[in-house]
């Protein structure tokens, strides 16, 4: 049974659901994505991915800054939906929209939930040494990730994996994994489970704060961190080099041997002494350069050996 789907969704990570969804022939009657946001040198207003493939197919956008409104309720019940599918969307869905669709809404959440609820699953998961992660099909409630769940699919977190490697994989499984969830509410077949009240954690979004780089961290700390944020927005250290403090952002690190005064530069391969332990530099990049090698950089800099980079 083909089902009229809404479509809520912003970045990169909703594409290939939405892709999916119409693929399998479903009607997308609308979709809904964050407004167009300044990007670039020019702060040129750019569409959100969404919003471009939602043109490409042809289907209705619309971009409302809130829904919270009576006249956005309105305009999200003429659609007469059987069922919304929501994918990092942006906005909090109030009551009147819940409601609105037939079937109700569907949400793909990047964890296994009740583990890792809200803005930045994804990061946390890395960042915390999950050696596990996956993606859940939930219906949605007014709470913060909290609906039952229908559907989830795991993946295994390797030790040395990126936020940027566990989101591609994830959205490409998420995608598939919603197509089924449609397939089987269309034929009335999709079952929820409550979530368990126990391994409940959140996920807030990421602090500048914590994006910086504190050597006295055990090196497994710094490691988790620095691929928990690679390649966006990217964990960083700042030092000066003999121009001014420079602040160089640290896509990848390898756990190292070494011992020293935290932030000291151990050799000329670009390991770092942390609290505990070292790490290695494999892949940095300086404000406004190209990424490079941490020993290429380090080298370039003339950083000797023994060097504490505070």
């Amino acid at each position: 049974m083909t089902l009229r789907v809404v479509f809520m969704g912003t970045p990169d990570f909703a594409v290939p659901t939405l892709s999916e969804i119409a693929g399998h022939g479903h009607e997308v009657v609308a979709v809904y994505t964050r407004p167009p946001a300044a990007a670039g040198r020019g702060l040129e207003l750019k569409p959100s991915p969404v919003h471009r493939l939602a043109e490409r197919f042809g289907v209705p956008v619309h971009t409302p800054k809130t829904l919270r409104s009576e006249e956005a309720a309105d305009l999200f019940r003429s659609h007469d939906a059987d069922v919304a599918v929501v994918v990092a969307y942006g906005l909090i869905l109030p009551k009147p929209i819940l409601e609105a669709p037939r079937l109700g809404c569907l949400n793909l959440h990047a964890s296994l939930l009740p583990r890792w609820r809200g803005a930045a699953p994804i990061q946390r998961a890395i960042m915390a040494g999950d050696e596990e992660s996956g993606v859940c099909v939930m219906r949605m409630e007014e709470g913060l990730d909290t609906g039952p769940v229908a559907m989830c699919e795991r993946v295994p977190i390797r030790p040395d994996m990126t936020a940027g490697e566990l989101h591609d994989e994830l959205m490409r499984l998420g995608a598939d994994l919603m197509a089924r969830a449609l397939a089987a509410l269309s034929r009335g077949a999709l079952a929820f489970t409550p979530q368990p009240f126990e391994g409940v954690t959140y996920a807030p979004k990421i602090t500048n704060d914590e994006a910086r780089i504190d050597w006295t961290r055990a090196a497994s700390h710094i490691h988790n961190q620095v691929r928990g944020l690679s390649p966006f927005p990217g964990a960083f250290f700042e030092a000066d080099f003999g121009k001014g403090r420079e602040r160089v952002k640290v896509l990848r690190t390898a756990q190292a041997k070494g011992a020293g005064a935290p932030g000291t530069l151990l050799d000329g391969q670009g390991t770092i002494a942390c609290g505990e332990g070292a790490v290695r530099l494999v892949q940095v990049q300086p404000a406004g350069k190209p990424v490079m090698g941490g020993a290429d950089f380090l080298r370039g800099r003339r950083v000797a050996s023994g060097t504490t980079l505070t």
